[in-house]
């Protein structure tokens, strides 16, 4: 697929903005709108996975293991170094039971015995759970006839929303698929589907989209107003459509780095907070200012996702590709 450069762009700048909420919450200072991130990756995510599908057809059971051999081994690495680090003292706070355990290694939603959340032991993995459920509903409807598929996506992700809104469960599997941000998704495979079609606004409306969204997280932030997925998901839907009506008129300019921090960005948002981390506890007994504490923090842990992208996330994805290029190679006559 050919590299859409806004999105890269975005997810730099959601990666970003993650590292700073967390490197600002470790400091004692306050960004919350940075978590925010979490939305904009949701609604890209949406928008990659139907612009793939409709590109490359691909089998059900061929994209869940593409997108497990994408998300899970860096995941499970930098997990293990947690539960290492909590077994040798690192982490004093972190209790650590067998289901927790596996549940967060296997993706599924379980309660942490160190606070009751339903966060994995690494806990930005929490957004990882949403991700492999929509891959396996993205998954399912991939068997339907592509007529059907946007809106058997629409319909089943609406369902789980509507239960959730009537009977509020509270097994932690449950409470967490029938969230609303699960639409963020949807609404990124809506915008994929216009945007295929050509059926995206001009450069003028994407820009004023792009303004009015950042200006709207501004004001989440800046006035303290409600700071959920009902607020956030239409801004990050109207960032993303933005962006991309701006690229579609040619007028997006190069930015190399920002290209690369977007390729980067999810081995940034796996390991950044082992080097805040360590960071302010290092930090935490100067006579530094929180922000000088925050910024630095931001340094190391984007520094730290970039290494790990070039020393494991690439050689793993490169590993796993030759590997599974070998096994569909046809056996010689």
């Amino acid at each position: 697929m050919k590299t859409l450069y806004g999105i890269q762009y975005l997810r730099a700048l959601a990666a970003l903005a993650v590292v700073l909420f967390h490197a600002a919450e470790r400091s004692g200072g306050h960004f919350r709108i940075g978590a925010a991130g979490v939305d904009v990756f949701f609604v890209i995510s949406g928008f990659i996975m139907w612009t793939m599908s409709e590109r490359r057809p691909v089998t059900p059971l061929r994209f869940v293991l593409d997108r497990l051999q994408r998300i899970a081994p860096s995941y499970w690495i930098v997990t293990i170094i947690m539960i290492a680090g909590a077994m040798v003292g690192l982490f004093p706070n972190m209790k650590l039971t067998a289901s927790h355990i596996l549940g967060s290694l296997l993706f599924i939603p379980v309660r942490s015995p160190s606070n009751g959340e339903i966060w994995p032991v690494l806990v930005q993995g929490w957004t990882l759970n949403f991700e492999m459920f929509f891959y396996v509903i993205f998954a399912a409807c991939l068997l339907l006839p592509q007529r059907l598929r946007l809106g058997s996506l629409i319909g089943i992700f609406a369902a789980f929303v509507a239960i959730g809104a009537l009977i509020h469960p509270q097994s932690p599997m449950l409470a967490t698929y029938v969230r609303p941000i699960i639409l963020e998704f949807v609404a990124g495979a809506v915008l994929a589907r216009f945007w295929l079609k050509g059926h995206v606004p001009g450069i003028g409306v994407g820009l004023a989209l792009v303004i009015v969204s950042i200006a709207g997280f501004a004001a989440i932030e800046l006035l303290g107003l409600d700071f959920n997925e009902m607020t956030c998901g239409p801004l990050a839907v109207a960032l993303v459509l933005g962006t991309v009506s701006i690229e579609r008129s040619g007028k997006l300019p190069s930015v190399p780095p920002l290209t690369y921090l977007g390729n980067a960005s999810y081995s940034i948002y796996l390991w950044h907070t082992l080097a805040i981390s360590v960071i302010v506890k290092l930090l935490s007994s100067l006579q530094i200012p929180s922000d000088a504490v925050t910024f630095v923090s931001v340094i190391f842990g984007t520094l730290l996702g970039v290494v790990a992208y070039e020393a494991v996330e690439k050689p793993l994805r490169n590993l796993l590709k030759g590997l599974s290029w070998r096994r569909s190679r046809p056996s010689p006559a």
